[in-house]
């Protein structure tokens, strides 16, 4: 389990460098496209930072916790959305159009990271001053997954009652989910 959360925040960071371009009409110097690659940048780092405590590469602060927890909260759901408005996706951009053609998926998905992401933050603000047991992902799955797959409604589970490492976890699957499908890579 932990070697995804780290292939997840590897994944998140490469956003950086290949984070999203603008249109053909906005030029490489658009304010939409830059708020969006620092976005990602905050995101990728955060994710990573949190991932390292967990998987104990860099000590646990709590301070540094909450902070990063913040960041992810605070970028993803309705702010995450309104950083791919139409016309700032397609080439030359990583942004792929079916963005716009399959809005309501793209949305939906922004705003599960932003449950997520939220409900880390809530558990991060009141966070120990150590790794205690009820925060890490212990036994199977809880997203349900399985060699089979995921059991029908187990993706619905109350954000709230999951540890801080399992939220992350799924974080970090909704943003490969995502950039999967809506995003290109650029040569």
């Amino acid at each position: 389990m932990r070697s995804r959360v780290i292939l997840g925040a590897a994944m998140l960071a490469l956003a950086g460098p290949l984070a999203l371009a603008p249109s053909l009409a906005a030029g490489p110097g658009d304010p939409i496209v830059k708020a969006r690659q620092t976005s990602m940048k905050e995101m990728a780092a955060a994710a990573k930072t949190i991932a390292e405590m967990f998987d104990g590469r860099r000590a646990y602060e709590p301070a540094a916790f909450r902070a990063a927890a913040g960041t992810l909260s605070a970028r993803a759901g309705p702010a995450l959305i309104a950083e791919f408005p139409t016309g700032s996706l397609g080439a030359p951009s990583s942004a792929k159009l079916e963005i716009d053609q399959a809005r309501p998926e793209f949305e939906a998905l922004a705003r599960h990271i932003g449950r997520l992401a939220d409900a880390l933050d809530a558990k991060a603000k009141t966070a120990p001053a150590g790794i205690t047991a009820d925060m890490r992902m212990t036994g199977p799955p809880m997203d349900g997954g399985s060699l089979l797959g995921k059991r029908p409604g187990a993706a619905q589970a109350d954000p709230a009652g999951m540890p801080a490492e399992h939220l992350l976890h799924l974080i970090l699957q909704d943003c490969s989910s995502c950039h999967s499908k809506f995003r290109q890579r650029q040569e």
